[in-house]
Parts: structure tokens; sequence; C-alpha cells
């Protein structure tokens, strides 16, 4: 349903918040730390970085304070290879980036974040700032809950922008990426619920189906009922993660062609070796709208998201660190027709 897209400037263009992420070294805790990594981080920006790194051009939709911990945030996207070009630049005297901290748990101890995100730059953003052009420039453009979390203004700003960006042909991809400490299920479910009609590829765990959006039975019939209920909706993939211990997940998905009729489900990564879980979510979501536009199949969307999130977790910081061979050699491995040789050389 994918094969006869436009040439554009752009395969996909993700619109999110990009923070600074402060890390304790090792498993150190953000109480007892006095130093931390300094790193880039923010969903949608993780998302066109997993995509950039396995071939495609993307861009990321952001804004950023005019000073130097911004010119440190935009130095970290064009290092992963993400179009700057539609960056917002934050003159204001209240100019902030957002911060967030990241303390990595060990069992019994759960992982722990901490943000400091309020009254960002971001939160200033309006669509008025972009030029016009930028919406015919895409083939997909990305956004998630977390954004829409940020505050009614960014709401109103990333509805109108589906309605631009539609218009001029662009598929929307939505990933719901639901968190409690930014806004509350009911208000989550009005918006999202209300966006909805417009969406074309949506990335939902089962844990937010049943629980946000109270859907009962097999996760197979919840997102038949969910394409049956919005018929605009063309994919809809659903993440699983269980956590045997901070360090030991084990992850699949399940895929539902709304065209077809069709699901597809690949045998779990098991026992995941767990660095840095943060951003594993996102580096799926990359792997996924990769397999959609560069194969144009259901199957590969959910072997390159499944390979992509398995690898992120062994990965510090939030963007995985991988290209296109990386994860062809996983997917080889893991479909038990590659080499699992213990070491590449």
């Amino acid at each position: 349903m994918f094969e006869n897209l436009p040439k554009k400037e752009f395969s996909v263009l993700g619109m999110g918040e990009v923070m600074l992420r402060l890390s304790p070294t090792g498993k150190e805790r953000i109480s007892q730390s006095e130093t931390f990594d300094k790193m880039a981080g923010g969903s949608e920006m993780n998302v066109v970085a997993g995509i950039s790194q396995l071939g495609l051009r993307t861009g990321i939709i952001t804004k950023l304070p005019d000073n130097e911990i911004g010119r440190f945030i935009k130095n970290k996207i064009r290092y992963t290879g993400i179009s700057d070009d539609c960056i917002v630049y934050d003159q204001s005297p209240n100019k902030r980036l957002g911060v967030y901290y990241y303390e990595s748990g060990a069992y019994p101890r759960v992982s722990v974040v901490v943000y400091d995100r309020a009254n960002s730059s971001f939160t200033t953003f309006d669509a008025s700032e972009l030029k016009p052009k930028v919406y015919g420039s895409t083939n997909v453009f990305h956004v998630s809950g977390i954004t829409l979390a940020l505050g009614a203004s960014l709401r109103k700003n990333v509805s109108q922008m589906i309605d631009r960006f539609k218009a001029e042909g662009a598929l929307i991809s939505f990933d719901v990426n639901y968190r409690a400490s930014l806004w509350d299920e009911q208000t989550a479910k009005h918006e999202i619920l209300s966006l909805l009609p417009k969406i074309d590829i949506l990335f939902v765990s089962e844990e937010t189906l049943r629980r946000m959006f109270g859907q009962t039975g097999e996760l197979t019939e919840i997102h038949r009922r969910f394409s049956d209920e919005f018929p605009n909706l063309k994919m809809i993939i659903s993440t699983k993660r269980t956590a045997t211990t901070p360090t030991r997940h084990t992850f699949t998905s399940l895929a539902y062609d709304c065209v077809e009729k069709r699901h597809y489900f690949e045998e779990p990564y098991r026992d995941i070796e767990v660095v840095d879980r943060i951003g594993s979510g996102d580096a799926y979501v990359a792997g996924a709208l990769y397999g959609i536009l560069n194969y144009h199949t259901i199957e590969q969307a959910v072997k390159f998201g499944n390979a992509m999130a398995a690898v992120k977790n062994t990965i510090s910081g939030d963007m995985t660190v991988c290209d296109h061979q990386d994860i062809v050699r996983v997917i080889r491995a893991h479909d038990g027709s590659g080499d699992k040789s213990e070491m590449v050389r």
C-alpha cells in the first residue's frame, strides 16, 4: 500500500521536543552522583535518527534556545544525519532547553526519570514559525503523544500541522507513547481520539490499548475493532516488553495491516542484555517506518522494528547507533538463517 509514494526531500519529518539528558555514571543514583553524562534525547528525534542511520533522509521540527546548550543539541542532531533545516531558534529572554535526568536501575531497584522541562523553548513553538514549503517536503509526518502532552497550544498546532501535511499528500504516523508523569489518562484519551481519524500509521502498546482505551479480548481482536472504528488507519502496530529484571528483557510486536486485514508476528527477542532501555520504543518505530517505506510490507516493518528495538537496548543514550548492515545481520541471526558468530571480524 506504500509502494507508489512520490519522491520528496524527506522520507520522514518528525516533530517534538529535544532535551538535554543528564545521567549518573554507571549505576549511581541521581541523589548520589556528582557527575553526569550529557546527551541529547527526545522521542521524535530518536525516531528520525534511527531512520536516517538506516539510509533514508529525515528531518526534525523542533525549537531550541539560541545559546550554547542549544548549539550542543543542534550538533548532536546533525551528527546522526538528521537535517536541521526545520529547527526554529528561540531568541527570547526566557529561552531554555528542557532537561531530564535518567537513573539506570539494578534489580530490585527500578530505573528513574526526573523531568525539568516546564516552560522550555519548545513549548512556545507555533506553526507560523515554519516555512510553508515544509508541508510538501515529506512522505511521512511523525509525532507522538509526548508532544501533545506538553500543552494545549502545542496540541492545537499539531492538529493544524497534520491537516496541512495530509493536504500535501503525507502519511501521518503517530505513536501514543503515553507518559503518566506528563498528563492523565482521561485527557490523553480525549485528545488522542480527536486525532485518530487523521492518522494513517498508529503505534500503540497493548497495555495502553487495555488501560487507556478500555479494550478487552485478544490483541488481534482489539486491532480489528480499532480498524473498523477508524477506517482511515492503514496499519496498527503494538509492541510488548516483558522485563524479567532491569537488565533482562524480552521484546516483540504485533502488526495489523488494516487494508489487507491480516496480522504479522515473529518470534520474540528473548533475554536481551539491557544496557539502556530509553529510546528502544522509538528505535522500534524507526525500524518499522523504514520497513514500510523501503520494503512496503508489514513483515519487514515488524522485522526491522523488533531488531532495532533489541539492538537499541544494548546501546547507551537515547538514540540507537547502527546502520542497515548491522540490523540485517541481527535479523538473519534471529531468523536462524545468518551467522551466529560471537564476533564480527
